[in-house]
């Protein structure tokens, strides 16, 4: 992606369902679930390096003993931060007790991070808070086993502002209005409700405080917990949860807005927000990862019997695109098909774009991401073409010469590695014309791989905001003088805020929001746009009211195709000789390539929950009366 923009996290959560021993003799070491969970982690860097943690639970510990570690970090390779912080640790008690270090059950006593739950968390700070603070997991402390809490997640609230309201009119104070703590303390008061409910029962059984710990753990339903929790949760989330005692969750919002993935044998249950970490790590097919349903959970108890339960009404499946155009590792099998399926269907606007000139075209990609899609695009070019040719063949018949069938053969797709990326922006500079220097020198190109008379069709996973294009990319394609400069994008034009996760928080840093509002001032329509604020502000004073999202007739004037053409003349330079056209994919093209995750809301506006609505009119809201700030005001994770 040519556009950097942060977003997501990862989660990873291990249970191991056999003793400390068993892996000890096994796989040669105890420490088998840690080492796991740095694979796990590494295999999920792409969805976070602003910050990573981890946390452990060891089971069955005495009174006095410790039983939770947390480590966290946001150095800048937090991963590897956090686990040369636990070798370190790990390593100064061996040290001092070198003739106990290979007894198992002395380690599991006395080494920190060894244990039989683990929690790992990836993450990318999108509100531009990166201290260690904002870095999960979250601890909620309590002396009471049952009580204590560590959550991790990936997901971001529309409603902090409700929810925190919420805990205030349960008589809590909580330290801040931010929705990790939030949410956690929501989690934390029912748990809290539960635990007291429970003992009072076990007491009038007539057992001990003593003997009501163990059945108190055992008791908990921890799916009624996660049912009053959430209950006016809005947003998307795929929220992971230990119980001091043992118990483990992993909930799914019930759109199935972020991604979460499950499996389990007789020796682990694992669960990820991306499958083929759990295919690497544990090396095991595709068919075995399960995707866990929207607003259902996944509950591990303390004795390792685990279950999927309904927590939330699943709505309409509206899983982000983004993760399969972007986001997730184009590892997995499905991703890897839908993103060559994006290139694919793009091709009949290609040809159109070059009037069907394929032997004066030169195809190419903005690395590194866009590779993907474009060989789904090369591989439509070459089907193209072999239609061409059998046409051609069969018209010339058996008179058909040699030197003709070689001819005909010998015609294929013009490939060629155009753009190459050679450094990352550094944000240390602050000065516009020091940044706007760096950038332009973010791509180098491959001089004399196109001619004058040809046309260049470079692909991009998506086109933003078009800073990159427009102060680098299209300047430095135009040194290779190509009659044409065709960009194209594997995702359609990015008209909307997100609000569950994804750094996309401000209509005005939109190229095709500013596309239309050229339009609108130049056929005269800035009306609309009035007309449109004053909606949106009366829907920000009146919040009882169920929200539509206005803004969406911003762009109802105009086709796809005119806010692309307006989109093209906004980020040519002055100076590019070449012609530059911008093709986006279609929304019925991009549902056809991805058919299971048609969560659109950036594209089409059509947000899966109502807490979106609100976000995009406030948004709007914004840029209209010049506030320079995001929608949704809280920290996201």
């Amino acid at each position: 992606m040519s556009d950097a923009i942060k977003h997501e996290c990862g989660i990873s959560l291990i249970r191991l369902l056999k003793p400390l021993e068993y892996y000890q003799e096994k796989y040669g070491s105890a420490f088998y679930g840690v080492n796991k969970m740095y694979l796990m982690m590494e295999k999920q860097h792409n969805r976070g390096q602003d910050g990573a943690g981890f946390a452990s639970i060891k089971l069955n510990m005495a009174p006095g003993e410790r039983y939770m570690s947390r480590v966290r970090s946001a150095e800048a390779q937090p991963i590897q931060d956090i686990f040369d912080q636990i070798n370190a640790r790990v390593n100064s008690v061996i040290s001092e007790n070198v003739d106990k270090a290979s007894d198992v059950t002395w380690q599991k006593k006395n080494i920190p991070y060894i244990g039989e739950l683990l929690l790992g968390h990836v993450r990318y700070g999108t509100f531009g808070k990166n201290s260690i603070e904002s870095v999960h997991p979250f601890l909620r402390q309590n002396n009471w086993m049952h009580r204590n809490l560590i959550v991790a997640g990936n997901f971001n609230m529309t409603n902090v502002d409700e929810l925190f309201g919420n805990l205030v009119e349960l008589g809590q104070h909580p330290k801040e209005m931010a929705d990790t703590v939030t949410v956690m303390e929501k989690i934390g008061h029912f748990l809290d409700d539960a635990v007291a409910k429970l003992y009072k029962e076990i007491k009038k059984e007539g057992f001990n405080k003593r003997e009501a710990s163990p059945m108190i753990a055992k008791r908990l339903n921890v799916a009624k917990v996660l049912k009053k929790s959430s209950k006016n949760w809005d947003g998307g989330y795929a929220m992971a949860g230990l119980l001091g005692h043992g118990d483990a969750f992993v909930l799914r919002d019930p759109a199935g807005i972020r991604p979460a993935y499950h499996y389990q044998d007789d020796e682990i249950v694992v669960v990820a927000s991306e499958r083929p970490a759990i295919q690497t790590v544990f090396n095991i097919p595709y068919e075995s990862v399960k995707e866990l349903d929207p607003g259902h959970a996944i509950i591990i108890k303390k004795n390792g019997s685990t279950s999927v339960r309904e927590i939330i009404r699943p709505v309409e499946k509206k899983s982000c695109s983004f993760e399969r155009i972007y986001f997730s590792r184009g590892s997995d099998k499905e991703i890897y098909e839908e993103r060559k399926n994006l290139g694919q269907l793009l091709f009949p606007q290609i040809l159109q774009a070059v009037d069907g000139d394929l032997l004066n075209t030169v195809f190419s990609y903005i690395p590194n991401t866009a590779e993907t899609s474009f060989f789904g695009m090369v591989k439509e070019a070459q089907n193209y073409l072999n239609k061409k040719k059998e046409e051609q063949i069969l018209a010339l018949g058996p008179s058909i010469t040699k030197e003709q069938l070689h001819k005909i053969l010998d015609v294929r797709p013009r490939i060629e590695k155009v753009a190459i990326k050679d450094a990352k922006l550094r944000t240390f500079i602050t000065q516009d014309s020091n940044r706007d220097d760096l950038v332009a020198h973010v791509y180098d190109i491959t001089y004399g791989s196109v001619k004058k008379s040809d046309n260049l069709v470079i692909i991009d996973d998506s086109i933003v905001r078009g800073t990159t294009l427009k102060k680098s990319i299209l300047k430095m394609l135009d040194r290779l003088n190509p009659k044409k400069i065709i960009v194209v994008s594997s995702a359609p034009q990015i008209r909307y805020p997100d609000c569950y996760g994804i750094d996309m928080a401000k209509l005005e840093d939109f190229v095709a929001f500013k596309a239309a509002l050229a339009l609108h001032k130049e056929q005269g329509t800035m009306h609309i746009v009035d007309d449109i604020y004053y909606k949106c502000k009366e829907q920000v004073k009146s919040p009882e009211i169920e929200p539509v999202n206005y803004v969406q007739d911003f762009y109802s004037p105009f086709t796809a195709e005119q806010i692309s053409d307006k989109i093209a003349s906004i980020l040519s330079p002055k100076d590019v000789k070449a012609e530059v056209q911008i093709i986006y994919q279609t929304i019925e093209n991009l549902h056809a390539a991805c058919p299971k995750n048609l969560g659109d809301w950036y594209f089409t506006g059509d947000y899966p929950t109502s807490g979106g609505n609100k976000v995009v009119n406030r948004a709007f809201v914004n840029f209209y009366e010049g506030k320079n700030q995001r929608a949704y005001s809280q920290i996201t994770v």
